[in-house]
């Protein structure tokens, strides 16, 4: 198959809401493709101590792939990032943003299927998040597993790491995944912000979950 094409998202997709949570407002950008939504993307960026933010250049990758599958693309600040209210908290706090986005989602759109995608600290939050909320899938992305507590995943959980990755070393998350029985999608070349590697990272994202009768649609992103 061809890999996958990286196009921007609708600009007219986009809503940019302040929801409120636990420590207040909660800056959240929000990409729906409309009547064709097959589910949410709830995406966690990096950690903002080292300025992370909903606008990373991974999570918007993975917005956009998700996007372009069908999913409402979630991307929310974490406490104390841009409009987004109160202060970091190492995962706790944030867990407690994400589970108020989550509440929040659920009213606007009902029982779509939730899927959880993080990047680095992001995804720590959401593997905390796994163990809180009814979760189709669980995205990992470069997950700082060697940096924070991460949690148990449920079997089925994509996870894709860099191999050059110097942040969070591969052998780290395989040491993570190896007692679950987990496999590693290892991105070759590829170092903890996927330089060079964006859109294979979309690529891996989109042959994962895109179905079957659309393995010839070109995932925007």
């Amino acid at each position: 198959m061809p890999p996958i094409e990286v196009r921007p998202m609708p600009a007219a997709s986009l809503k940019r809401l302040l929801i409120e949570g636990p420590a207040g407002p909660i800056e959240t950008d929000v990409n729906d493709p409309g009547g064709a939504r097959c589910g949410i993307a709830l995406i966690a960026h990096p950690n903002p101590v080292h300025g992370g933010t909903k606008d990373n250049k991974v999570v918007t990758t993975l917005a956009k792939a998700f996007f372009a599958l069908g999913y409402v693309a979630v991307r929310p600040n974490f406490r104390g990032v841009g409009a987004s209210a109160g202060s970091h908290d190492d995962g706790r706090g944030e867990t407690e943003d994400l589970l108020a986005v989550a509440r929040h989602l659920k009213h606007q759109y009902g029982d779509l299927p939730l899927l959880l995608a993080g990047f680095s600290f992001g995804g720590f939050v959401q593997t905390r998040m796994a163990k809180r909320v009814h979760a189709r899938s669980l995205v990992l992305v470069a997950a700082a597993v060697n940096r924070f507590p991460a949690e148990t995943v449920a079997p089925g959980t994509l996870v894709i790491h860099g191999e050059l990755d110097d942040v969070v070393p591969l052998a780290a998350v395989l040491d993570w995944a190896r007692p679950q029985n987990l496999p590693v999608v290892v991105v070759p070349g590829g170092d903890h912000f996927f330089h060079g590697r964006l859109n294979l990272l979309a690529d891996i994202v989109a042959r994962f979950f895109r179905p079957p009768a659309a393995e010839t649609r070109a995932v925007q992103a």
